[in-house]
């Protein structure tokens, strides 16, 4: 069994859901040693999510924009305000879709379905770039 950990960085990004799948792969090209294993995928804040959707119509990140907002909107009375009127939304948002994946590695591949890819959901205006830790875990080639 073998480890590997590495930590990436993903472009800034404007407000909405980015399909990020091949700038997570193309910054670990570590995965193409496993034949098998695991892959945590790990966004290190709590304005942002990571998501696996379908990647092939871009309508889907529009959709997927449009409701994250309708379940946690702006002008809801927060008590946090701090950082500005978008900074607890972005937390729910976090809350409820996530900050981790697990995706399992094949033949040296993330093995995700044909129409998967990795997003992520950048919740305020001005997120800046995202640090993300990926864990490899399995049996090399």
């Amino acid at each position: 069994m073998s480890w590997c950990q590495k930590q990436i960085r993903l472009a800034q990004k404007p407000r909405g859901c980015h399909l990020v799948h091949d700038e997570i792969v193309s910054q670990v090209p570590e995965i193409a040693k496993y034949k098998i294993g695991m892959a945590n995928i790990f966004l290190q804040h709590t304005s942002a999510s990571l998501m696996l959707n379908e990647n092939a119509d871009p309508d889907v990140r529009v959709d997927m924009e449009m409701s994250l907002n309708k379940i946690a909107p702006e002008d809801f009375p927060y008590i946090h305000t701090d950082e500005g009127a978008d900074d607890m939304p972005g937390h729910l948002k976090s809350g409820i879709v996530g900050v981790s994946l697990n995706i399992p590695i094949s033949r040296g591949r993330l093995n995700t379905g044909t129409w998967q890819g990795i997003y992520l959901c950048e919740h305020r205006n001005y997120g800046g770039s995202r640090k993300v830790v990926v864990t490899l875990q399995g049996e090399k080639s």
